[in-house]
């Protein structure tokens, strides 16, 4: 008989420091070691760096890595949430965006981990959240892979 393994989810809230992300990938390794989700450590250490250094880059204040497995489906969900409302290419909702298979250009510096995020997960998102006191707001940018 098969069993599913229970869902979990953590939350690390991280200042607006270049050190952040570093720190934001060594809770992850770390959570996914204690699960035996090693496997996975890669693909969802690739999708914590790119969102975290663009939460890094592009805001100016605290943001917060969520780390969720749901087991009743089988996925790893890595988040991150910054203060921005602004929805980057490619992750936005209906209409606007990069379209998919798009990349930067080639003498770009910039730009191309969130499409490496697309490339690499099996699902993947992101929305405004309203404003619901001034620590609200801002937007979530999430990928999943499957476990």
């Amino acid at each position: 008989m098969a069993t599913v393994a229970p869902s979990w989810a953590y939350t690390l809230h991280l200042p607006n420091d270049p050190r952040a992300p570093g720190i934001g990938r060594g809770t992850l390794r770390r959570v996914l070691g204690s699960y035996g989700l090693q496997p996975h450590t890669p693909t969802a250490e690739l999708f914590a760096a790119e969102l975290l250094a663009n939460a890094q880059v592009h805001t100016k204040g605290a943001y917060a890595l969520r780390i969720r497995y749901d087991g009743g489906r089988g996925r790893l969900r890595v988040a991150v949430w910054d203060q921005s409302p602004a929805l980057p290419p490619g992750f936005g909702g209906r209409g606007g965006g990069v379209p998919p298979g798009a990349t930067a250009g080639a003498w770009e510096e910039s730009g191309r981990g969130l499409h490496l995020v697309r490339a690499c997960a099996d699902d993947y998102g992101g929305y405004t959240l309203r404003e619901l006191g001034s620590a609200h707001g801002g937007k979530l940018l999430w990928a999943e892979c499957r476990v």
